[in-house]
């Protein structure tokens, strides 16, 4: 095992899965990403979703707006260091000029939630047959597939491996589309994107790398672990661990840090989301410190996601210091993942 030392310096990382939400949530959470990456692709399941090229500009304008709010009031964020990375929401029936309007105003993905996967998915497909001209569209504008990968009525630890099918029958028919399998959660979706084609790639999450069922149910229910797909077995972790920790430019990190209030978490039918965004990057740095090496976790935040979607490597770096802090029980009515836990790394500078 390698250690790093008491600091360690990477390029700036990229967030490549992102909720924001809309309204209070967003101006308390959009700095907590912020503080840690350079980039961060949003997802576009909001109320209203962003399906249009007007919602889209007027979403990216709400986040940049709620991080230079508090920039100006408590951090040292600044304004150039944080640059939100838009998709939109397909839906069914969705035409090409509509995904053309979306690129021209800075659209890089488009986002296929099955109907009834997750948060706010009751208007998504049914089919990818739905969604045909906007598939054929994308892929001639080089606009990514992310793909939420669940079968939406099958037993809910087999969903993302029910789903892999029509993944791969979207992957027949448009063979030159890029495609993410977002937040892989099983050794089934682990070996699909390894042994699929190499414009199919997959982002991993903080907490189905480091929790299984056990975090959510075991010692009592915690709904603060609740997220959709749910957290799997030790087999399925462990999977999850070792394609990270492989270097195989493939797998990239997304955090699918995905905020709710506490009152919608601890209910009957309580949301599906982890709000990991304060904790995600310390938790990866000592992650990688115990398996792996400093080489291993700049490529899986830094390079990986960027190269695959395209995009220029950040210029700027981070740097950590070893220096035990407490994560906070709560960011306004927020609870964090692992609140209350004692974390190894903070930040130093960043520049």
């Amino acid at each position: 095992m390698k250690s790093f030392s008491d600091k360690i310096s990477i390029r700036k990382p990229d967030d490549m899965h992102l909720h924001l939400r809309q309204g209070e949530i967003l101006k308390v959470c959009a700095p907590e990403s912020a503080k840690w990456f350079q980039r961060a692709m949003i997802m576009p399941n909001t109320i209203p979703p962003i399906i249009n090229s007007e919602r889209l500009i007027s979403y990216r304008k709400e986040i940049e707006e709620a991080v230079f709010y508090r920039n100006n009031r408590e951090s040292n964020i600044p304004k150039e260091n944080f640059t939100p990375l838009m998709s939109f929401k397909l839906y069914p029936g969705m035409k090409e000029e509509e995904v053309i309007k979306l690129s021209k105003a800075g659209a890089v993905a488009g986002k296929l939630y099955p109907e009834g996967s997750t948060t706010n998915s009751e208007d998504g497909v049914k089919s990818w047959k739905q969604i045909t001209e906007a598939l054929s569209a994308m892929s001639k504008l080089g606009i990514i597939l992310a793909i939420h990968g669940e079968k939406p009525d099958s037993f809910v630890l087999d969903r993302e491996k029910d789903y892999l099918p029509e993944l791969f029958q979207i992957i027949e028919h448009y063979p030159d589309l890029k495609i993410v399998l977002e937040h892989v959660s099983s050794v089934e979706g682990v070996n699909a994107v390894i042994n699929g084609p190499v414009n199919l790639g997959g982002t991993i999450t903080i907490h189905h790398l480091l929790i299984t069922l056990d975090d959510l149910l075991g010692g009592g229910i915690n709904p603060h672990n609740f997220c959709k797909p749910v957290v799997k077995t030790p087999k399925d972790r462990e999977a999850i661990q070792n394609a990270a920790l492989s270097g195989n430019r493939k797998f990239f990190f997304g955090s699918d840090s995905a905020p709710h209030p506490e009152s919608l978490k601890i209910k009957t039918g309580g949301n599906a989301g982890i709000f990991s965004a304060p904790v995600a990057f310390p938790l990866l740095v000592s992650f990688f410190e115990k398996n792996g090496s400093k080489e291993l976790l700049e490529n899986f935040t830094s390079r990986y996601g960027a190269e695959f979607y395209n995009l220029p490597l950040n210029s700027s770096s981070i740097t950590l210091e070893r220096k035990e802090s407490k994560v906070p029980e709560r960011f306004s009515d927020i609870v964090p993942f692992m609140a209350g836990a004692t974390i190894e790394w903070d930040i130093s500078t960043s520049e």
